[in-house]
């Protein structure tokens, strides 16, 4: 009677311990996406249509693998792949990558959607999740 107890006591905790943990990883990962949009919040305008920016104007994208996320319970490393783009709005100038005129756009903003892509695996699972951040000048 006590081992039959105990074996359903042992399951109640690990049904109690499956969703911590991806509660867990669901945090870990948050974390990291805020990261990338505070640094896309921060970066200056310049560096960011610059030639050589960690946001190349879309199709073109970087790709960094191998970026720790953080850490699972166990110490175990929750690795992921960061994909970042931009795209130019549609009523920036021509020059600016847009389609937008001296009378679409009279205050010559320059508008630009900043797109980070994390994917990553926990178990047998692969996620992804993405922050786009609004940029104008």
């Amino acid at each position: 009677m006590l081992t039959l107890i105990g074996l359903c006591m042992f399951k109640l905790s690990l049904n109690i311990l499956l969703p911590r943990q991806w509660v867990l990883g669901q945090v870990i990962t948050d974390a990291y996406m805020g990261y990338e949009r505070a640094y896309a919040e921060r970066i200056p305008f310049e560096n960011l249509v610059a030639s050589d920016s960690p946001w190349p104007i879309y199709p073109t994208k970087t790709t960094t693998t191998g970026v720790e996320i953080g850490r699972l319970p166990g110490n175990v490393a929750v690795m992921g792949t960061v994909v970042r783009t931009r795209y130019a709005d549609d009523n920036n100038y021509p020059i600016d990558g847009g389609t937008g005129t001296t009378t679409s756009n009279p205050a010559a903003m320059k508008v630009w959607k900043v797109q980070s892509v994390l994917t990553y695996k926990i178990g047998n699972k692969n996620y992804a999740k993405s922050r786009t951040v609004l940029r104008s000048q």
